[in-house]
């Protein structure tokens, strides 16, 4: 059980909101259950979900051990790029969820884990087993696994320490006039949407994609993202807070054009993966082409430019 302490700011805010619009990765309804089972306390106390902060606060939340989950291993014929004893790197493909969640118990990528590798139960919890990092599930592309403890570690320090290269490229609404540029603008939960992300200076953190232009089209542009930071939906909420959308995105792109593309879901693929070797020290880069969806989404764009 992990413990998390802090004080308060801000007055007259509901603690269920508070907590959550700090943290994130909570949602005010599991921040409710939490309070509820008593693993949140202000000032040594116990309180209800409508207790209005004060400053000066301190709060004090146990984060809950993880309920057991029964993962059924499953035979999904995942695209395996590299493995050997201690990592392993798979090529997603669209439309797959990487862990298990509500409504996703089946089909996921460590569904599919399990099936092709017999140790990774004691990895990172049942729900995440091996699992360093993830991409949404209507991105493709490249991740990372840890077979064992001391590749899961090395893994996760790399990406902290901001290690590890991450390129992923995205076909967008609007022709970028800047060869290449850097989007530098913290990300944190949409108030009024806890399913999106947005740019925001509240209950944020750091966010950094740099971008170069691969190819322009009439109205569109073929771009290049590297990550620096890792937040969620980063690229795509950074592309749409610069202007320029990515395709057939649900959240975030433009609904003007939405289903006029061959793709399900946002025209963004992780092309490139490189880290060092948790045992060997190497550095190791790994690439994969754009899946055929995009491909044909770039040749109708070519095709209307002549």
């Amino acid at each position: 059980m992990e413990t998390y302490e802090l004080v308060s700011e801000q007055k007259g805010i509901r603690i269920d909101k508070f907590i959550s619009d700090y943290y994130p990765q909570w949602s005010r309804t599991l921040v409710q259950q939490w309070i509820k089972e008593g693993h949140i306390e202000v000032n040594g106390q116990s309180v209800k979900s409508n207790y209005k902060v004060s400053v000066g606060d301190q709060i004090k939340i146990e984060e809950p051990e993880l309920e057991p989950l029964n993962v059924e291993a499953e035979d999904l014929n995942l695209d395996i790029i590299y493995e050997d004893s201690d990592v392993l790197v798979v090529n997603k493909p669209r439309g797959m969820v990487v862990h298990p969640a509500p409504g996703h118990y089946s089909g996921t990528l460590v569904n599919g884990l399990m099936y092709h590798c017999n140790d990774l139960s004691g990895i990172n919890g049942v729900m995440r087993p091996g699992i360093v990092h993830r991409i949404d599930k209507d991105t493709s592309g490249l991740l990372m696994v840890a077979k064992n403890d001391v590749a899961h570690e090395s893994l996760v320090e790399q990406l902290k320490n901001k290690e590890t290269k991450r390129r992923y490229v995205a076909i967008v609404a609007g022709v970028i006039g800047h060869d290449k540029g850097t989007i530098d603008a913290p990300i944190g939960r949409n108030p009024e949407d806890r399913q999106s992300m947005m740019v925001t200076d509240k209950n944020s953190k750091e966010a950094v994609t740099h971008f170069q232009v691969m190819e322009r089209f009439q109205r569109h542009t073929l771009v290049a993202c590297e990550l620096e930071t890792g937040r969620t939906h980063q690229i795509r909420v950074h592309l749409n807070y610069i202007g320029f959308p990515i395709i057939e995105d649900p959240k975030y792109g433009p609904r003007r054009q939405r289903n006029r593309f061959p793709i399900e879901g946002q025209a963004l693929h992780a092309e490139i993966l490189g880290f060092r070797h948790p045992r060997t020290n190497e550095m190791m880069t790994f690439s994969t082409p754009i899946p055929k969806d995009m491909e044909q989404c770039l040749e109708e764009l070519r095709k209307s430019d002549h």
